[in-house]
């Protein structure tokens, strides 16, 4: 790469590492919000906040000239990435740590890579599914670790739920794929938020009618959680993703169970112990590895 060109990756990469960051934000705005709302309430609210940060970009181009498979496509990643993702996610951190929870997040660019293989017939080396085997290993590990004597308290329960909800962003990323490359990715997120956030909004009041009256730092936390994590990260991804290549921006996305961890030990004095530990640098290594940028 010429040196006159190197100062102009600096802001994309430094774009992508915020949006990494800001991602690794919200468990821990999340466990805030519990202290009052219930799950529904706080994944309700979050994406009421993240859809009206990306209203502008519908209202510029609202998703018109689409075919009816391209409409099911993505009225099914909506359904699967917004209401179901979430609620399975956040459902399981109300009964695990943040820690917990962010560490088995590293399972996404693995399950990613395994059914990409087993249904997009992409070719993995045999090094590559033991790596998935290894990370299997290591949510395994962190989900049967034993609790430590202080600090908030990892459940095996909600460590499954949090495992659970990456097949359906496995299965929202696999399903968006070809819609991303055809109408742009930061359109398609758009559309596939706002449409995921009706039916949740859909779902939650015909079920779990949502409250009004909360504390204003709970509040604060969820503004946070809609402004900084769903629209503030995507549009920071989308705008660093369009001057980066895809395979070298895919590993800022470690930096979201990275951070999320992180901001459980210091902030909310949670304890990982040995075993933990140990499953934690096995996705994350695993995870690196299948981020990685690929050779030409």
């Amino acid at each position: 790469m010429p040196e006159q060109a190197r100062p102009n990756r600096i802001w994309p990469i430094a774009s992508l590492a915020a949006a990494g960051c800001l991602w690794g934000t919200g468990f821990l705005f999340g466990k805030i919000t519990f202290a009052e709302m219930t799950v529904s309430e706080n994944v309700g609210y979050r994406f009421i906040f993240g859809s009206l940060g990306l209203a502008p970009i519908l209202w510029r181009r609202p998703p018109t000239g689409l075919g009816s498979r391209a409409l099911g496509l993505i009225l099914v990643a909506s359904i699967v990435g917004v209401p179901i993702q979430f609620l399975l996610q956040y459902k399981g951190l109300e009964a695990t740590t943040v820690s917990h929870a962010s560490l088995i997040v590293g399972t996404l660019p693995i399950l990613v890579a395994l059914f990409s293989s087993l249904l997009l017939k992409e070719k993995l080396k045999a090094f590559e599914y033991g790596l998935m085997v290894t990370s299997a290993g290591g949510a395994a590990l962190i989900a049967t670790a034993k609790k430590v004597v202080a600090g908030p308290q990892p459940t095996t329960r909600g460590d499954l739920l949090v495992f659970l909800s990456m097949f359906a962003a496995m299965a929202m990323v696999l399903l968006s794929k070809h819609l991303m490359a055809q109408y742009g990715a930061l359109q398609f997120t758009a559309w596939m938020i706002g449409i995921g956030t009706l039916i949740l909004l859909a779902w939650i009041e015909a079920t779990h009618p949502m409250r009004v009256r909360f504390s204003p730092h709970i509040w604060l936390a969820v503004v946070a959680q809609g402004i900084l994590c769903t629209t503030a990260a995507f549009l920071l991804w989308n705008w660093g993703l369009a001057r980066v290549p895809a395979s070298h921006a895919a590993i800022f996305l470690n930096l979201e169970p990275l951070v999320g961890t992180l901001l459980g030990v210091i902030i909310l004095n949670e304890r990982l112990g040995a075993v933990g530990i140990l499953g934690g640098a096995l996705i994350l290594f695993s995870a690196a590895y299948f981020s990685r940028p690929k050779a030409a």
